[in-house]
């Protein structure tokens, strides 16, 4: 049986839409256009907390970079580096502050062992790929290798990126497809192991089930949240990834990226209030 493709989010029927508690994000390319984070889809953040929404992004972006998401974003918290650890606030004592909770690998390779295999496969892919770029923000990553195909650099050729890809996957590396890098790590883990791992803290206990949440994403390395999320969208460029894809979102937007992510946040917010009777 072929898989079901989604339906347009402007069909989605407000009655399903407000039994939604909280939201799921990826971020490039789904809440940002073009490398920047429009005040509109800042904007529909803030207006998605104010409204009561849960809101975690989940992102193949680096520690450096959650940590301060974490802090001055109005989030709950950011599950970085597609899966490997969350971050959040912690409000429980006299002081605020940041805490990191590295999901648990259970085949047992320290975080040491880990990371010197993602250093050697990466001199690997420099030697095969002369032409490869880590991710400008490599240098805040700690379980991950980002190679560049789009972000800094001229766009990669596909044949390349699927070679590359296979290589890592060769290795006994996981290797995933984002709009912008293709990214390297070795551990058991995913974007939806990760966001699994916060759900399932103590602290969490006030955070509704998943079965409602929805999760919102644009890229290949978003497949294991549309596969398993109850309630899940594309922003409309998914649709140049659809021939690769096993599993589609229920619902895509008509708008693309940081525009899609907006017009999710208000059709979201409006079924809320009409389920209060606003």
């Amino acid at each position: 049986m072929p898989p079901l493709m989604p339906h347009p989010f402007g069909k989605s029927q407000h009655q399903q839409l407000a039994q939604i508690q909280g939201v799921c994000l990826d971020i490039d390319d789904t809440l940002s256009t073009e490398g920047q984070l429009t005040a509109e889809a800042y904007g529909a953040l803030w207006k998605l907390k104010e409204a009561g929404f849960y809101v975690v992004p989940i992102t193949g972006r680096p520690a450096g970079w959650c940590d301060l998401i974490a802090r001055f974003w109005p989030v709950d918290a950011v599950v970085g580096e597609n899966g490997a650890f969350t971050f959040f606030v912690d409000q429980s004592g006299s002081d605020a502050h940041t805490v990191k909770r590295r999901l648990d690998t259970p085949k047992g390779d320290s975080d040491s062992v880990l990371q010197q295999k993602l250093k050697d496969l990466g001199k690997e892919i420099q030697i095969l790929f002369p032409q490869s770029r880590p991710a400008s923000d490599q240098a805040y990553r700690e379980f991950d290798l980002a190679i560049d195909i789009c972000e800094d650099v001229s766009p990669w050729p596909e044949d390349e990126v699927q070679r590359l890809l296979q290589f890592c996957r060769d290795r006994g590396a996981h290797a995933k497809l984002s709009s912008i890098h293709v990214n390297v790590w070795f551990g058991d883990y995913d974007k939806k192991k990760g966001f699994d791992h916060w759900l399932s803290q103590a602290q969490n206990r006030s955070a509704p089930p998943i079965e409602s949440w929805l999760y919102i994403g644009d890229s290949p390395n978003d497949e294991p949240l549309f596969a398993t999320f109850k309630y899940s969208v594309g922003v409309s460029n998914l649709k140049k990834y659809f021939d690769r894809l096993q599993f589609f979102p229920t619902w895509i937007t008509q708008r693309e990226c940081g525009a899609g992510f907006v017009e999710m946040a208000e059709r979201l917010i409006e079924s809320r209030l009409r389920g209060r009777g606003a």
